[in-house]
């Protein structure tokens, strides 16, 4: 897909990072913004500093405000309806500059940041003077246990189960990167939370493709300093492959979970760490209910460890019900995918987790919740619809001949260091799989419901 045909018609927008403290300039030019480190960008670099007496140095502080700066410049400029591709040129501070100055460094940033997100993206890298921290350091957070790999850990579906199902003997270095303090649930291990917050005003975009370099980045950085070598993406088939085998609406694919990102990814940080770091994606062939069946599998697991996880893409003030405890919307893409996984392994929800929750209504608007409180927003109905489409299209592609699969193939074979017979049977199996789940939810509706409508086509169920 050529993302920047029309590369030269868009101006390129500028984004310069100021130390902390610094202020911006009264005038700019069109199209040149700042954020400055302590304000707009905040980085609790005390909390790396307390993961070991020697690992954490410099380059990792300049890797995180490297992220931030890719952050703040994704959200900052909006698309245009026309061109998906932005150029886009930062100016970051930097503690060890000889090292992002490296030509090898900042081309494999380039191609993975163009990868990721279809933007062309230009660094000019200048020198951080502000001092390194002073603070005593804590002792390591795992003296004496051996840790075998690190794993991005959310409140999702995915993240928990895969972190229970690989995590024997408490051997993962789970990450997770929030701006609020730990909550912890019954039966929950202690985890690390890495203080990242990025304030963008105005916020222009929210395609937000920038995430997967974020959590990359971060659980390269929590590896390094852990002394393993291994990271698992929690991500199952579906999630991982669905949105760059068939992208919404003809959008520039979202790579986020996909393996020609890990490669790209494992290529730079080879070149800024020095270290070879690689992510593993175990669920790659498997559907979102089949990970999910073989954690319950599990002695001791239990059905509600996986219902207390979250999967709404909305925020949660939009489908709050009748002021009570937010819940998750039931019908965008991510919850559809939530609920069909968890039919699919046998986990019956209390309908109140969701706002949306009678799927069988015969209309819309006939499944939103009744109370006056309840504002649903303009994009509820398309996230919606567009997520029922989009799983249906997924079962209609499990139903196309090789040849239609064949350029998938071939790049997928290529990125995971196998052949094309294997990754072939591989996702036709998935693909099948996920068809049949998708077929034994949608029924489990009826045939009057909406849903049924949507995955035809009618938009006015």
């Amino acid at each position: 897909m050529n993302v920047i045909s029309d590369f030269q018609k868009v101006s390129e927008r500028h984004l310069h990072i100021l130390e902390t403290g610094k202020q911006a300039p009264r005038r700019g030019r069109k199209e040149c913004v700042f954020a400055t480190i302590g304000s707009e960008i905040k980085c609790d670099k005390d909390i790396f500093d307390s993961y070991s007496y020697e690992g954490w140095k410099d380059i990792h502080h300049d890797l995180l405000i490297v992220c931030a700066a890719v952050e703040y410049a994704d959200r900052r400029w909006a698309r245009s309806a026309r061109q998906w591709s932005r150029p886009i040129h930062a100016t970051i501070p930097v503690l060890e500059l000889a090292t992002w100055l490296d030509a090898n460094v900042q081309q494999h940033l380039r191609d993975t940041l163009r990868h990721l997100t279809g933007d062309d993206w230009r660094f000019t890298f200048v020198q951080n003077e502000a001092p390194a921290s002073d603070k005593d350091r804590q002792p390591p957070l795992f003296p004496n246990q051996r840790k075998e790999f690190a794993i991005a850990y959310s409140e999702g579906l995915d993240s928990w189960c895969v972190s229970g199902l690989y995590n024997e003997n408490d051997v993962a270095v789970r990450v997770h990167v929030s701006k609020y303090r730990a909550r912890r649930r019954k039966d929950e291990q202690p985890f690390d939370r890495l203080p990242f917050n990025v304030t963008v005003k105005p916020s222009q975009e929210d395609s937000a493709r920038s995430r997967g370099f974020k959590f990359a980045a971060i659980t390269a950085i929590a590896a390094h300093l852990s002394k393993v070598s291994r990271i698992i993406v929690p991500e199952s088939g579906q999630g991982a492959l669905g949105p760059v085998l068939l992208p919404l609406r003809n959008i520039y694919p979202d790579y986020r979970n996909y393996p020609t990102f890990f490669r790209r990814m494992e290529k730079f940080i080879k070149a800024l760490l020095g270290v070879d770091l690689t992510y593993e994606q175990p669920r790659l062939w498997h559907t979102k209910g089949q990970t999910i069946a073989a954690f319950l599998a599990k002695p001791g697991v239990s059905a509600e460890q996986v219902i207390n996880t979250r999967s709404c893409w909305q925020q949660r003030h939009n489908v709050r019900v009748g002021g009570g405890k937010p819940r998750q919307c039931g019908i965008c893409a991510a919850c559809q995918l939530r609920r069909m996984s968890l039919h699919a392994a046998g986990v019956e929800e209390p309908l109140a987790a969701y706002s949306v929750s009678d799927l069988q209504a015969s209309r819309f608007e006939s499944a939103l919740p009744k109370q006056n409180s309840f504002q649903p927003t303009s994009t509820l109905y398309e996230y919606g619809f567009m997520g029922t489409r989009h799983l249906q299209q997924l079962t209609d592609f499990a139903a196309e001949p090789d040849a239609k699969h064949k350029p998938y193939v071939l790049e997928l074979a290529e990125a995971l260091g196998t052949s094309m017979v294997d990754v072939q049977s591989n996702l036709r199996d998935m693909l099948n799989r996920h068809s049949e789940e998708w077929a034994a939810f949608v029924a489990a509706q009826g045939d009057e419901s909406f849903l049924t409508l949507w995955t035809k086509g009618g938009r006015y169920g």
